[in-house]
């Protein structure tokens, strides 16, 4: 009696097959599992929630204060936290108000200078040097702390140079003052900003003029401009000449290119743009043209009249007691001049006195005395004139129109008619003037056409630039789907199939007599029998291993990549 040759030791099982084998042999063990995945996840939620709300304490500080702030917070006991690569602190948002004021009252945060609060705790005594330094040091930290708030300054430093005062005006000096900005990293300020903080410090400091501020930032450039003052022209002065440049030729593109069509028309103006200020004060004297309408100013007269003996007088003594001499009468009383004033009358605009005196003979000595003063006003015109800066002193123009299209297809030149009649369209358009010198040039050629720079010009499907990203796109994903089906069906399908086999069943073993009288009619049914394993096998690892593509696809691209990382 044949005895059966024993079965070959069967290989190791991988540790993922012996992992399925032991799930699918307990069944419990994943409810187990999950249940202790569950409380470790309410566990961990529940320490979470049990941790405080931090907030933020204090945000950009300095590395200096923020030392400090750490410090006394270690000293308080206070659980704190960074965020924002170290440049906030955070603490327990219930305890910010409390903690906030306790900083305070020992003087935290400092801030990168100090301002005016210097002067509130001046002691008795202080010299009058010592006063004019800290005066100068909160000055600076104010400014600073100014320029500080503007969005793209991190941090800066202001230095102000102030001279003593002098009694001598020859010997007075200008103040003058620098500063230095530290720019948040990736940012930039502009010329505007930089004119602005130029401007801030000269309206802050007496007597200073922005041409003496400096303004330098944290890689030495310099960012105000030394020259602005030898040119004439700042920035917005610059900007100011460019609108006025694209306005005029806006207007004259928009008259013209309903006519010849919007790429048939190019226009550039250059404008001579006076930014002096002007101011004139006139004053005008004229004569009074008509006397009958002369304003009168003021009028004085005087009147003196004396009639009898002429009182005694000289000097005293023998020769003044003398009695007086016999009176004569005369013959004949002085006849008024013929050709005098008659009534008294002056002619207007000027100043006039008159004198008359009268005597008679038969009344014996008298005399009388009449003088009259009048004073006429004057014309006078004042005139005050200022002229604003901004005014167009001259415009050139230059315009270029190209060949209109015919009928034939074919372009023509513009006839002179139209061209005058183009060139009386842009002179209405700019508001020419022949008196402020203005030029206008207008020139009718073909426009250049070139393939690249035409925008209608056909490009074929194989050159545009648009079709060759898409056609790039395309073919990536296209590469990418051939080598994740290469991997699926050249290296994943097969090894999962290999390990995620199922194990056969071993066969009975038969009685030795049995089976050896039987080994010729079973030979068939048992090559049958292993095929049909074999092929239910085969269709049992396919189903698996789509079941676990579909449900885990992490472990098939982890998978992937160590089959072509190895």
């Amino acid at each position: 009696m044949s005895t059966a040759a024993p079965a070959g030791a069967m290989p190791a099982a991988p540790p993922a097959a012996a992992f399925l084998e032991r799930l699918r042999a307990q069944p419990k063990l994943p409810l187990i599992v999950g249940a202790a995945a569950l409380v470790a996840a309410a566990a961990a939620f529940m320490l979470w929630s049990r941790q405080p709300d931090y907030k933020v304490l204090y945000t950009n500080v300095s590395d200096r204060d923020g030392g400090a702030i750490i410090a006394s917070l270690t000293q308080m006991n206070v659980p704190y936290r960074f965020a924002e690569g170290g440049s906030a602190i955070l603490i327990a948002g219930d305890k910010v108000p409390e903690v906030r004021l306790k900083l305070a009252a020992q003087g935290l945060p400092k801030g990168g200078g100090v301002g005016f609060e210097l002067m509130d705790n001046q002691k008795f005594g202080t010299s009058q040097f010592a006063e004019q330094v800290n005066y100068q040091r909160g000055l600076e930290g104010e400014l600073a702390r100014s320029i500080e708030s503007i969005g793209t300054v991190e941090s800066a430093r202001v230095h102000l140079a102030l001279p003593k005062p002098s009694l001598f005006v020859r010997e007075q000096k200008k103040p003058s003052a620098s500063v230095v900005l530290s720019l948040h990293r990736g940012r930039s300020i502009d010329e505007g900003q930089v004119s602005a903080i130029v401007h801030m410090i000269s309206s802050s400091v007496p007597e200073l003029d922005p041409k003496s501020v400096t303004v330098v930032d944290q890689r030495g450039n310099l960012l105000s401009a030394a020259n602005a003052g030898a040119r004439g022209l700042d920035v917005s002065q610059l900007k100011y000449a460019q609108e006025i440049e694209q306005g005029y030729i806006r207007r004259i593109e928009a008259i013209l290119q309903p006519i010849l069509g919007a790429s048939n028309v190019r226009a550039q103006v250059a404008a001579d743009i006076d930014f002096s200020v002007v101011e004139r004060t006139e004053e005008k004297f004229a004569p009074n043209q008509d006397p009958r309408n002369a304003a009168v100013r003021s009028v004085q007269s005087s009147e003196s009249n004396q009639l009898g003996a002429t009182p005694p007088g000289g000097v005293p003594g023998a020769l003044s007691n003398q009695p007086p001499m016999n009176p004569s009468a005369p013959i004949t009383a002085p006849r008024p001049p013929a050709n005098g004033p008659a009534n008294g009358a002056t002619p207007p605009g000027a100043n006039t006195t008159t004198t008359a005196t009268t005597s008679t003979a038969p009344a014996g000595p008298s005399s009388s005395r009449k003088d009259s003063t009048t004073n006429y006003e004057l014309d006078r015109s004042i005139r005050h004139v200022q002229q604003g800066a901004g005014a167009v002193k001259r415009l050139s123009v230059a315009v270029v129109v190209n060949n209109l299209g015919s009928a034939d297809g074919k372009a023509r030149a513009l006839t002179p008619a139209e061209l005058d009649q183009i060139r009386n369209l842009v002179k209405e358009a700019m508001g020419y003037s022949q008196e402020r010198g203005d030029s206008l040039n207008v020139l009718n050629s073909a426009f250049a056409r070139d393939g690249q720079d035409d925008p209608q010009a056909e490009v074929p499907v194989w050159k545009d630039r648009d079709n060759i990203e898409l056609a790039k796109s395309i073919g990536q994903y296209l590469l990418i789907g051939v080598l994740a089906l290469f991997a699926w069906f050249a290296v994943l399908r097969p090894l999962l199939r290999k390990h995620l086999a199922p194990p056969r069943a071993a066969a009975p073993e038969a009685d030795p007599p049995a089976a050896a009288a039987d080994s010729d009619d079973e030979a068939s049914a048992a090559q049958l029998s292993a095929l049909q394993r074999e092929a239910e096998r085969r269709q049992a690892d396919l189903d698996y291993v789509q079941q676990t593509a579909e449900q885990d696809p992490r472990l098939v691209a982890t998978l992937i990549k160590h089959w072509m990382n190895p």
